[in-house]
């Protein structure tokens, strides 16, 4: 059965889909940009910043459906440049200091608003 995971400590699904779904053990996430819960706001004054606003979404993601970033089995990231590649994977590495979830990282010319970061992921929840 499919079940809608929903957290107001992530950005708020802004059309028709959900920030994840549940079935059976595994959790879909939604792409997750880099919008600040609290304040509605895009944080994009650095790729760095913006990867980490987006792991913290999905964190908060994670948290809601009762998982962590231990769970997480793969992530698919869209940049808006693979010169931005360093800055985005350091933060990232920050998150996963031991056994990484498999990863797709590729550039796209079309994030939405001009951002320059996007991470979807799936995660294991048994």
């Amino acid at each position: 059965m499919k079940e809608t995971i929903t957290t107001p400590r992530a950005p708020k699904a802004v059309g028709p889909y959900a920030q994840a779904i549940r079935h059976g053990s595994t959790l879909y996430l939604s792409g997750q940009l880099a919008m600040n819960p609290e304040t509605g706001l895009f944080e994009r004054s650095s790729v760095a910043q913006q990867t980490r606003r987006c792991m913290e979404n999905i964190k908060a993601v994670l948290e809601a459906a009762g998982a962590s970033m231990e769970n997480l089995l793969n992530c698919t990231v869209f940049l808006s440049s693979m010169d931005h590649f360093g800055a985005f994977n350091d933060v990232y590495a920050s998150y996963f200091p031991h056994n990484p979830p498999a990863r797709i990282t590729v550039a796209s010319a079309g994030i939405f608003d001009g951002l320059d970061v996007e991470i979807a992921a799936v995660a294991g929840l048994d």
